[in-house]
């Protein structure tokens, strides 16, 4: 938690590196608790907890920019170590584009609370943390004679912020977390193993899903069994909501504006442009109440606000921050995105893949990469071959190669089950015509 102590520190360390030469400062204090536990076999594997307790400052003096951290805030300690970053900073090559925020365009400390504490955190006893993960493991284990191995991990924790910049922001933000996975191994005729997992995810104690997901990690272990490479060609791909985000994260990389500012990214110069199917409409919804990613304002205090990144397939905004902005001289939007919603269709995960002729459920990525430049990818994937909307066989050791252009611009239908459990609330994609390499 944050105490006035911390807010008194961090207001100090800003007003000393202002009086030993700096133009400007931003310092950040941030506090946080962590618990993790781990069962393998109804046996405690691991457990761990930690406590953080750090400041963060940016120093701007002469032009020239440095960032330094430290978890020994004693102010006799900071005082010195304040005064050396000064003193390496000034050796620092210059680099003018290094500035704060314009002041207006600052949160101002106006919204609700956003809900993302659960002040049950510190009442949560570590016998019930135990419980939950034991019983997890106990859900499933020797219920069947194929698994080899089932663990269970449940972690924790809460974290909180002030953070003041000397041209007139503050504010302080706190959230927590409770996960919870299981992970199972089964034996098969052959030597791999057929592995799989599940997992729940939530910011209260009380949301958080405690029992099924063993359940449901054997069941999608056991879906694995058998599997096969079958001939390559192309073949339309549904991602369920568990995986669709992956293919989406190429395409928000290059959207940032370090990506853009080095011309690293194959979506530069496409503002305006159509880079997706008319199916595809990607908004940032950064305030809503109770949900991963929620924010008032972004690492920079930069005020958070509802925006359109995609829409109907045409690319409407970038992810700039300050640097960036003042090296490419465009303004400025965003350093980052929130809580991204797509559009949602009229189907759920059995509708879309009851509509399927022929094609392939990806449940699995392994490996692989994308170019940032040129938007050339080539993945590892694993999932099942479908035909006139059933399920034949498990598949793997498979690869989808194409450009991200191309891919996204053959999105057929989104569907209408995003996962609240992350902050890309993504749901299940159904693309057609992708290039699956397999025999």
């Amino acid at each position: 938690m944050i105490t006035k102590q911390h807010n008194d520190t961090a207001q100090w360390a800003m007003e000393l590196a202002l009086k030993n030469g700096c133009q400007a400062a931003r310092v950040s204090i941030i506090t946080g608790n962590n618990n993790s536990f781990e069962y393998r076999n109804q046996q405690l594997d691991k457990l761990h907890q930690s406590a953080e307790n750090k400041l963060y400052i940016e120093l701007f003096t002469d032009g020239k920019y440095g960032t330094y951290s430290t978890n020994r805030i004693e102010r006799e300690e900071l005082e010195k170590f304040i005064k050396e970053g000064i003193i390496s900073t000034r050796y620092l090559a210059p680099d003018t584009f290094r500035q704060l925020p314009a002041p207006a365009r600052y949160y101002k400390g106006n919204g609700e609370d956003l809900d993302l504490y659960d002040k049950s955190f510190e009442s949560i006893g570590t016998d019930d943390k135990l419980e939950i993960a034991r019983n997890a493991i106990e859900e499933i284990y020797e219920t069947d004679k194929r698994i080899v191995s089932v663990s269970s991990s449940y972690d924790d924790g809460v974290g909180a912020e002030y953070m003041i910049a000397s041209n007139g922001f503050e504010a302080e933000s706190i959230d927590s977390a409770f996960n919870l996975t299981v992970e199972v191994a089964l034996k098969t005729d052959g030597d791999a193993r057929a592995e799989s997992y599940w997992f729940d995810s939530a910011i209260y104690w009380n949301d958080l899903k405690k029992s099924g997901i063993a359940k449901k990690a054997l069941t999608r272990a056991l879906q694995k069994i058998g599997q096969i490479k079958i001939k390559s060609g192309k073949y339309d791909m549904l991602l369920d909501n568990t995986t669709s985000s992956r293919l989406l994260s190429p395409m928000l990389s290059a959207m940032y504006g370090t990506a853009l500012q080095q011309k690293n990214s194959f979506l530069l110069d496409k503002l305006g442009s159509q880079i997706a199917s008319d199916e595809l409409t990607i908004t940032d919804t950064p305030h809503l109440k109770r949900s991963f990613g929620a924010r008032w304002c972004d690492g920079e205090g930069v005020a958070t606000k509802e925006n359109v990144i995609i829409e109907k397939g045409i690319l409407k905004s970038y992810f700039i921050d300050t640097y960036n902005s003042l090296k490419m001289n465009v303004s400025p939007t965003i350093s980052s995105p929130s809580i991204l919603q797509t559009n949602l269709g009229n189907k759920n995960f059995d509708d879309l893949l009851q509509s399927i002729h022929k094609g392939i459920w990806v449940t699995g990525f392994n490996g692989g990469n994308s170019n940032p430049t040129t938007g050339d990818f080539s993945f590892g994937v694993e999932g099942f071959l479908i035909e006139n909307g059933v399920i034949k066989t498990p598949v793997s050791e498979m690869n989808i190669t194409g450009n991200m252009l191309s891919l996204w611009a053959n999105l057929i239908e989104t569907g209408n089950d995003p996962r609240s459990s992350s902050p890309w609330r993504i749901p299940s994609l159904l693309f057609s015509e992708v290039n699956f390499s397999g025999l």
